[in-house]
């Protein structure tokens, strides 16, 4: 494989992991548009948010045996172009059926989108022979902004939800056509001592990461739907500034990945993830203690600068794990995406109400810093990169 063939499949895999930052922003953060255009009811919002998720997990697996047949670029190829479909689906309807359509043929579709992308990410680092695979998701984060920034203009403009994703659309399902004709899999990788031999996946091995998975997604999800109402209700922040905590975050999820895969050819794969962990759970402790918004603020952009390099990691420990059989290896280590979203939302509301949001933040805090425990699933110390040790090359591709 050419250094410049590689060079265009990671240029081209970076712009599908933008496109779905950009795509999945744009459906979470107008959820409450969503919800005034259907009609859904508080009580039935659940319903509907739970779906996306659930179907995304079945996706998932599903896309092992397809991929499996077509392998991970022609699936992501049509998967992307059908997520952007989807999304304008959603602003198309009026009827509580039709938002059930298009939300669930959107969990379907990001299921495999999701699981085929990372797939492409571990098998593309395996060829790259170092650690590219916090670069991606450095791409997902900065689309996310994007998304969200988009969103903020359709709101404050007042546009509805088609008319905000119809030129989103129309510019991103050309770009993600394009793109596609330069997608490379770097084909699966040799089986290093130590590692697990032939083409099956042993749970027992993955559940260290699955677990991993679910912890640094429930801290995510506490994130994303907990903040403002945290800053507001507890930290007595107004309205403008309870906004501040997610975007600090973004943006420091998005330099954490941006620098970390310099801090994974350097320290290995162990060091970063114990490093992030730590780093995740004292944002929480200090979002937990704070007397004040601003302190607050601080406590969630430090979580960004921690979580952000755990989530790509585990991708790559997973592919490095399984080397024979690394993409069903991602596929069903992306469930846990979904279980950690699921999880985490119910979990802190639930022990909000009946205990205290102070109290509830410790056990998000206390889950990531499980992942302390499990660190050596991603590799021996000499690791480098997710996909083993870093090869010897004599030229770099980029």
């Amino acid at each position: 494989m050419t250094d410049a063939r590689l060079r265009r499949g990671r240029g081209s895999l970076a712009v599908s992991f933008f496109v779905q930052g950009v795509t999945f922003a744009l459906l979470v953060t107008r959820i409450p548009a969503i919800q005034d255009q259907y009609g859904i009811s508080d009580g039935l919002l659940p319903a509907f948010l739970a779906a996306v998720p659930i179907l995304a997990g079945v996706s998932s697996v599903a896309t092992e045996k397809l991929v499996a047949r077509l392998g991970p670029a022609v699936v992501l190829r049509w998967a992307q172009p059908f997520v952007l479909l989807a999304l304008l689906a959603v602003g198309v309807g009026s009827e509580l059926w039709q938002a059930a359509v298009a939300l669930g043929l959107f969990g379907l579709a990001v299921g495999a989108l999701d699981a085929s992308m990372n797939m492409l990410g571990v098998s593309l680092q395996r060829a790259y022979g170092r650690s590219i695979m916090l670069g991606f998701h450095a791409s997902y984060s900065l689309g996310g902004i994007a998304g969200a920034s988009l969103a903020w203009v359709g709101a404050h403009w007042h546009l509805s939800l088609f008319v905000s994703y119809l030129p989103v659309v129309v510019v991103l399902l050309p770009a993600a056509f394009v793109g596609s004709r330069w997608y490379v899999a770097g084909g699966p990788g040799p089986v290093e001592e130590g590692e697990s031999k032939g083409s099956g996946i042993a749970f027992k091995l993955l559940l260290p990461l699955c677990l991993v998975m679910t912890f640094a997604y429930i801290g995510d999800s506490t994130v994303s739907n907990w903040s403002a109402k945290y800053l507001q209700d507890v930290l007595g922040s107004s309205e403008e500034l309870a906004t501040v905590p997610y975007n600090a975050y973004m943006v420091t999820t998005l330099l954490g990945r941006a620098v970390g895969d310099l801090g994974v050819r350097k320290l290995g794969a162990v060091a970063v993830v114990r490093g992030g962990a730590v780093l995740a759970a004292l944002g929480f402790a200090v979002v937990a203690v704070a007397p004040g918004a601003w302190a607050g603020i601080a406590g969630f952009t430090v979580l960004g600068f921690g979580l952000s390099v755990i989530v790509p990691q585990t991708f790559a420990a997973a592919g490095r794990l399984f080397p024979g059989a690394s993409d069903a290896a991602v596929a069903r280590l992306n469930v846990f995406n979904y279980v950690g979203f699921l999880i985490g939302s119910p979990l802190v509301g639930a022990l909000g109400d009946a205990w205290s949001y102070r109290g509830a933040m410790l056990v998000p805090m206390v889950l990531v810093l499980v992942t302390v425990v499990y660190a050596t699933s991603f590799g021996s110390r000499e690791a480098r990169y997710g996909g083993g040790h870093e090869r010897p090359r004599t030229v770099d591709v980029g």
